[in-house]
Order: C-alpha cells, then structure tokens, then sequence
C-alpha cells in the first residue's frame, strides 16, 4: 500500500468511502493526496468540517463526478496510482423497478472506471462488489456480476494486471441491512421477517477495509478476493433484542434469497484459500495459477465447495449479535 501515493475513492462521502479515507490517511503517512469523488455535494460539505480537525486534511480533495459520466472521470484519475471503486446503487427492490437507472451506474459506470484508469495508466483498481453477484436472481446482483466480469476480463483486454474484485456479504447496520429496522422494531417488541429461515452474511465496516487493504498488498490482478466471514440466522438477531419477541412472517420479497452465496460451486474449481480469504483466480490464467501455486501458501479448495450463508461453519453468537447491535445504537444516537 506504502508505493501508492495519490488514490481516489468513487463513492467517496459513503459509508465506506469516507471510513476509508480515514484508516488509510491515519495508517500511511507515506500518501500525498487522496481524493474523495462523489456526487453528492452536501455530504462533501459536511466531511469537509467533519475531517477539518485532522492533520492529514491538507491531503485531501473533494471531487464532484458522477461514474456515468466517463469525462470527469478521465480529469478526476489524473496522477493517481491507485482506485477504490465502491460507488454503485444498491437497493434490491428499487432496483427491480429502476433497471435503467441500476445499469448506467453499476454497468456502465464501471466501464467507464475501467476506460479512465487505463487512459491515465492507473497501478491499481479494486472495485467492490456483493454476494448478491453470485448466481444472481434480481436486477441488482446481475449488474453487479457484470460490473465484475468488466473489471476481471479487462485484465486480458488491454493486457496489463490493475484490476481486482473485492466481494463481501451486508455490512453491519450498512444502508440496507436488516439491523437498523430491528432497533427500531425492538422499541416495541414486534418484528417483521420475510422468512424465518433466512440467513445472511455479516461483515463489519473495518473488517471491509482491512480486506480491501489485503487485495492491494497481496494479488496480482484478475482475481475476486473473499474473506472468511461468520454468518448469522435472522431469528439469532431477533432473539438478540427479546427473550419473548412478537415476529410477524410478511412473505419474502421480490428478487430476495433466503440464503445468500459469495461462492457458487461452479467457481471452485478456480477457488483457492489463503489465510482468511478465499481467491477466485481467473479462468485459464496459467501465469497467475502458477503464482498462486508457487509463491502463496494458498491451497485449493474441494472440486464442490460452494460458501453460503447457510453452509457457513461459523455463526455468530447471539452475545455477539447484541455487541454488534449496541455498536450501532451508539452509531445511530
């Protein structure tokens, strides 16, 4: 990360563009400027006075842009070494009756990242995606699996290694999740699920990061890095808030999976695990599996391994639900 001096984050003033911002700014002394590129100027605004007080202030710039809009992406790469790529729209249901809206960002958005960074020749690309992009069944997760296709494929296209995919499952108390609703239930005690069997994915905010952190110090370029994450049963979370809670079952909703995938069993064969993540590795890349094989302490995974939400060997604790939920109370206060 160290040799990586100007960076940009799309979707900067977002919940993981500015949390970003901060670690690295604070951790690498060694950055000259990082550059926060959004659309929104009001949340710019408010960051601007937010990150005032910080020493590192004087490295940072605000950038207003929209990824739709391939020029200002060109001006806003220039001199930069490194982009985090995590502007997207990512509502399941809206999406369903906004696809037009959802392909221009999430799809052709990326392709113009893609198109910006290799007109400035730009070290690195890390965009972030979902585990809705596997085996997608809404219009969400489908423009997300294109979003990584684009990024993982353009590797061979112009013939350089600048691009990886980071995917991870629901960020904790994240736009979206299910937990911010649950608080709000609690102060009655009477909860809503679409199905009690469900289960998801629960990454933190920091742990989000540090995988994005990792992908940058460790892969080449053209693989989908996974981190080993615990799961949790919706009902865990419920019984979290209340020993006798009050559940309401409303029917699951249009383009929704009882069980989330961040690993189809059609990628295993290009699976490998190293450490706390597993890398999907390019399809016939022999100079990358080499890598991989030689130079990693990486092991393949079994020819029908699939990571699911349900099929997950960890868990988390109800104890360990409640500390996650106090943590976002005190967010939320």
């Amino acid at each position: 990360m160290k040799k990586y001096k100007n960076i940009l984050i799309t979707g900067g003033t977002g919940s993981f563009g500015k949390n970003c911002a901060y670690y690295l700014l604070n951790k690498y002394k060694t950055i000259n400027k990082l550059v926060l590129f959004s659309r929104d100027e009001l949340k710019q605004s408010e960051l601007k006075k937010k990150f005032s007080k910080y020493k590192w202030f004087n490295k940072l710039r605000f950038f207003i842009g929209d990824v739709r809009d391939y020029k200002r992406l060109e001006i806003a790469f220039k001199d930069i070494d490194l982009v985090i790529h995590s502007a997207a729209l990512k509502q399941v249901d809206t999406a369903e009756y906004n696809p037009y809206e959802f392909i221009q960002t999430n799809i052709l958005g990326a392709q113009n990242v893609v198109y910006a960074s290799t007109y400035n020749k730009v070290k690195k690309v890390i965009a972030l995606s979902t585990d809705k992009a596997s085996s997608p069944i809404n219009l969400y997760g489908a423009t997300k699996l294109c979003s990584d296709k684009l990024f993982i494929s353009s590797n061979n296209f112009f013939g350089k290694r600048q691009f990886v995919v980071v995917r991870y499952g629901n960020v904790a108390g994240s736009r979206g999740s299910v937990l911010p609703l649950f608080i709000d239930q609690a102060k009655k005690n009477e909860f809503t699920v679409t199905d009690p069997k469900m289960t998801r994915f629960n990454i933190s905010l920091e742990r989000g990061i540090k995988t994005v952190e990792w992908t940058v110090n460790n892969c080449l370029g053209g693989e989908i890095v996974v981190p080993k994450i615990k799961s949790y049963k919706i009902l865990d979370v419920i019984n979290s808030f209340s020993n006798k809670p009050k559940i309401k079952t409303i029917g699951i909703r249009f383009g929704e999976k009882i069980h989330e995938e961040m690993i189809s069993i059609h990628d295993s064969k290009n699976t490998y695990k190293i450490g706390d993540y597993y890398v999907i590795l390019p399809h016939g890349d022999k100079k990358i599996l080499n890598f991989y094989r030689s130079k990693t302490k990486s092991k393949k995974v079994e020819s029908n391994f699939s990571y699911t939400s349900d099929g997950n060997k960890e868990f988390m604790t109800i104890s360990e639900i409640k500390k996650t939920v106090n943590e976002i109370v005190k967010k939320i206060i």
